[in-house]
């Protein structure tokens, strides 16, 4: 076998492969560097999932009732949804209640009164006229809620009237014609008196009055009562000059009233018995007490603050609210 001689080139080649294995050899094996990735997202916890609740079962929604204002109740409730308190009263009374010659609306006393006691119950006032006859015999119907007419209280219209607490208190006078013959109240036994119709003055002529509170100072007998519609129109008769009649009977304010706007009369004696005044409602409306009661709360107010004191001396020149012993 013939042996291969390499030259001086060849051999540091061989050297140096030789001894890159023998490095390759011993050195630690190299690490394989795995390709680019993206870092995986972090991932909270997962929570074990609770429990899952078995459906409530659905109520059926409450019905609500539509909302409406309740039906009125008593007349109080009636009036104050109305907004107006309807008022009757005699425009033929002066100076209690009469036709204002300038503003041509109803003006007096009375009147005053009403329109104040409207205001404190929060309502408006509508005033109506029936004759007098009607309003005292009550079963009104409806037509007005309150009479606030110098209305006297006695027993036998209690028995078809409410009354309020009085507010206020006049006499009962005697006048005639101021040529008359006649001097005292004795001598109109066998005479013919003018009064109004349904009014005490036409009861106490009778003998047949009864009040409240009062006692008849002086009963006038053998008298005739002749009735016309208001009081007014005896005294407006007597100033035309009808003889059918020897005087009037009426309220003491209306007759000084008609003398100081020239009337031709003059008084007879003294005031034969004393009224007590008040506001009356009719007994045949259902529920009538609460008003009744908030009307005479308001008129007792009346009398308590001087309101009622102030309105009398206006109209009549003294205080007629409270009453004289």
């Amino acid at each position: 076998m013939r042996t291969r001689v390499f030259g001086p080139a060849s051999f540091v080649i061989a050297l140096l492969t030789i001894t890159s294995l023998v490095l390759a050899a011993c050195g630690p094996a190299a690490t394989p560097v795995p390709p680019t990735q993206a870092p995986a997202p972090t991932v909270a916890p997962t929570k074990p999932p609770e429990p899952t609740k078995a459906p409530e079962p659905t109520k059926p929604p409450t019905p609500v009732p539509p909302t409406a204002t309740p039906a009125p109740k008593t007349l109080l409730d009636i009036i104050k949804a109305r907004g107006v308190m309807k008022v009757s009263t005699d425009p033929n009374y002066k100076p209690q209640s009469f036709i204002n010659e300038t503003t041509k609306e109803l003006d007096g006393f009375d009147i005053d009164v009403a329109k104040e006691v409207a205001k404190r119950l929060g309502v408006k006032v509508e005033f109506i006229t029936p004759s007098w006859d009607i309003i005292v015999a009550a079963n009104w119907g409806g037509r007005w809620d309150v009479s606030i007419g110098s209305m006297t209280i006695t027993p036998d219209r209690a028995k078809v009237l409410f009354f309020s607490s009085p507010y206020y208190y006049t006499p009962a006078q005697f006048g005639v014609h101021k040529n008359s013959a006649i001097a005292k109240v004795e001598d109109f036994a066998g005479k013919t008196v003018c009064v109004g119709a349904g009014t005490t003055y036409e009861s106490y002529l009778a003998g047949e009055l009864t009040l409240e509170g009062e006692k008849i100072l002086k009963q006038v007998t053998g008298a005739k009562a002749q009735p016309l519609e208001t009081d007014s129109e005896c005294i407006q008769a007597i100033q035309a000059g009808r003889k059918e009649f020897a005087s009037v009977l009426t309220a003491l304010p209306t007759l000084e009233d008609a003398i100081k706007n020239g009337a031709p009369l003059k008084m007879v004696g003294d005031p034969v018995y004393y009224e007590d005044l008040a506001a009356a409602f009719d007994r045949n409306v259902p529920n009538s007490e609460p008003f009744v009661e908030a009307v005479t709360k308001i008129i007792d107010d009346m009398r308590k603050d001087g309101t009622l004191t102030k309105l009398a001396v206006k109209w009549y020149g003294v205080d007629l609210s409270t009453k004289k012993q």
